[in-house]
């Protein structure tokens, strides 16, 4: 193989693998553009997915373009190629937040990404869970592994303890009753919630979170998932008993500028592979963190992670189901 492969065809390929990755309320907010000529892709922004209530600084955009990039290394690296990624690589245009250039599989030393290619399968597989899980703790190994694998991207993630997590919770609960109280809030969410669209018609929806994602409805349990059905009935939807003590994870980083949080979007998709291949099920929570004045109180200060960028939700139980995606067509230019 040599770098004229990269036909049509395998640069849909490599983007659609990209796409799979999670993003805040399943918004997809990424383009990419691949230049023949240098072989090389350009990973940017889509300003007009972001959420200027929700997200105004736009971190958990760069969070979720960040675990598209992290997949389109993944996919380079299982189908042989060897990819140089550089961030943020002009300061005129933020929008463009990322290049990665392939060059022939047969090259080796720094820029091939050998370790990443194992990783591949877990792409497909990777569900955002919004159901119970159990109450079987997670193997000490496995924790061990996934901060490793955190660390590999620049980031660390830590486990809490039992009292971080319960103050963990209040500050989600506490979030939780500020998002149901601020109508402006609660605007940004339905524009991404997809009720009324069952199983049956997701094939209409590209993007957003669709009913059958919802998960079912909590009866009781401290579990922080978010409900995006609202105060809204579901027909048809079940409740359930979630974990009182649910297996959390901290994400975070040094700093807290957009070039960390392309660090921690991969350190986090990272993390979600792993844990997946791992037999984990995962969800992701942000609402605590989508308050800066909550965001601050996360952290445990007796760790050197200065800022939190996501909490982890990690356990046993149904993966949930797959949400759509849209066509390559949209967020892929060929030039």
């Amino acid at each position: 193989m040599s770098v004229r492969a990269l036909d049509t065809t395998t640069v849909t390929a490599l983007v659609e693998d990209s796409a799979a990755a999670p993003s805040m309320h399943n918004a997809q907010p990424w383009r990419f553009r691949f230049l023949r000529a240098d072989s090389t892709f350009e990973v940017y922004s889509d300003p007009e997915r972001a959420m200027p209530r929700a997200d105004p600084a736009t971190r958990g955009l760069h969070l979720g373009c960040a675990a598209a990039l992290f997949n389109l290394r993944v996919a380079a690296a299982h189908a042989g190629w060897a990819a140089a990624t550089g961030l943020l690589p002009d300061p005129t245009d933020p929008r463009l937040l990322a290049v990665v250039r392939l060059t022939s599989p047969a090259l080796t030393g720094n820029d091939t990404e050998e370790d990443l290619a194992p990783l591949y399968p877990a792409i497909r597989h990777r569900r955002t869970s919004r159901h119970p899980f159990t109450d079987e703790a997670i193997p000490r190994a496995i924790k061990d592994a996934l901060c490793a694998a955190a660390l590999l991207e620049g980031a660390r993630l830590l486990f809490p303890d039992a009292w971080h997590i319960h103050t963990l919770l209040d500050l989600v609960h506490d979030a939780e009753g500020r998002d149901a109280m601020d109508a402006a809030a609660s605007e940004e969410l339905g524009r991404w919630t997809r009720a009324g669209a069952g199983a049956g018609a997701a094939g209409t929806a590209s993007d957003g979170i669709p009913e059958y994602a919802f998960g079912p409805r909590k009866r009781y349990g401290r579990a922080p998932v978010r409900d995006f059905a609202g105060r809204h009935p579901v027909p048809g939807r079940e409740a359930a008993a979630f974990e009182n003590a649910p297996q959390l994870a901290l994400l975070g980083t040094v700093g807290d500028r957009p070039r960390d949080w392309l660090l921690a979007g991969q350190a986090m998709e990272r993390v979600l592979l792993q844990a997946t291949l791992d037999g984990l099920a995962t969800s992701l929570t942000s609402q605590v963190l989508e308050w800066p004045e909550l965001r601050w109180t996360v952290r445990d200060p007796q760790s050197a992670m200065g800022f939190i960028q996501m909490v982890l939700r990690l356990g046993y139980g149904p993966s949930g189901p797959g949400t759509p995606r849209r066509p390559v067509q949209e967020v892929l230019d060929i030039e």
